[in-house]
Parts: C-alpha cells; sequence; structure tokens
C-alpha cells in the first residue's frame, strides 16, 4: 500500500517538477551570462548553424539554444557590449557570399540581415576550414562557448574572438617597442 501511495505522490509531482525546470532559452541566456565574467580575451564564442558538428576538444563546450541564430548572435554582442573586459573580433565564412538560395532557401535573405545586424563592427571573412582549425588551435589552451542554434542555412556561423576591451592593439604594439628599446645595450 506504501508503495502504491508512493507511485501515486510521485505522478502527481511529476507535472510539478517538469514545469519548474527552466527552459532551454533561458538556459543558454543564463549561461552566456554567468559566463561573461570569466571569459576574456583569446576566449571564442562561436554561434552556430545546426550541423555544426560536435567538437570533442576539452576546451570546446557545446550548448543547444533551440533559438533563432539572429535573436543569439544579438544576444551575444548586447553581453559583450555590456561588459567591461571584452570586445568581440568577428570573422564568418569566406563561404556565406556564395551559398545560392536555390541550394539553401533563406540564403540571400539572411546574408542581408546579418548583415545589418553586423554593420557596425568589422567582420573578417576567412574559409571555413581555416577558421575551425583557429579554434582548434585556441581550444588547447583557452575555453571556446559554442552556442548552436536552429540555423539550417550552410556556413551561416558567427565566429566571436573575444580581446580586451581596455587595452588596445595599438597599445600593445607600443608597449613592446617600450620594452624593446629599454633591452638595447646603450651606446
Amino acid at each position: 500500500m506504501r508503495r502504491l501511495l508512493l507511485v501515486f505522490c510521485l505522478l502527481l509531482a511529476a507535472p510539478v517538477m517538469l514545469a519548474a525546470q527552466p527552459s532551454t532559452q533561458s538556459n543558454w541566456k543564463a549561461k552566456v551570462a554567468g559566463a561573461m565574467p570569466l571569459l576574456g580575451h583569446r576566449n571564442w564564442i562561436l554561434i552556430v548553424d545546426s550541423a555544426y558538428p560536435l567538437q570533442a576538444s576539452p576546451g570546446i563546450e557545446t550548448i543547444e539554444t533551440d533559438a533563432n541564430q539572429l535573436e543569439v548572435v544579438r544576444y551575444v554582442l548586447g553581453a559583450i557590449n555590456s561588459s567591461i573586459h571584452v570586445r568581440p573580433v568577428i570573422s564568418m565564412d569566406a563561404e556565406l557570399p556564395f551559398v545560392p538560395e536555390e541550394d539553401a532557401s533563406g540564403a540571400s535573405a539572411y546574408r542581408a540581415e546579418i548583415t545589418d545586424l553586423l554593420r557596425n563592427y568589422p567582420v573578417a571573412s576567412l574559409p571555413h576550414d581555416k577558421v575551425i582549425a583557429n579554434i582548434d588551435e585556441a581550444s588547447k589552451l583557452f575555453h571556446i562557448l559554442v552556442l548552436k542554434t536552429n540555423m539550417t542555412i550552410p556556413y551561416t556561423s558567427v565566429f566571436i574572438r573575444l580581446d580586451c576591451k581596455y587595452w588596445s592593439a595599438d597599445a600593445e604594439k607600443r608597449m613592446r617597442a617600450r620594452m624593446a628599446a629599454a633591452e638595447q645595450p646603450a651606446r
């Protein structure tokens, strides 16, 4: 009798417990928000299409968003822009401009939408294999966060390498030049 009562209670509690589970959408947003203070220059955030492979490197963490790719890009860029420590360095696949509409319905509209969304950022265009090689190399030392979306158009991934917001490449170059000059023997 006790077992029957226990099973009955579990059956009644199951819908309540399942309803209390956060949605996939809030999970990925919480993951991004939680990761932002920890991520720094040389870390990556990738917003990828649904066929992007699950990579085996231990430095790569993949999260299924089940969300629209443009929504995820917009959210991630907002999180980066709100941070005090990192800025985005964006790359996209060089193949995307050559994906024909007749082979991938929606490709033209996506190109227009992502161009508009990224209009305020410089975007490097690299062959897909080169970007993957860069990510593979970076994942040996640095964390890579991959956010899989429900996008079904090939070569649409947005690859964001994080760089330091408060220290520019020019400042680094000037500092290195001063260091090199200080190391020169006096004449």
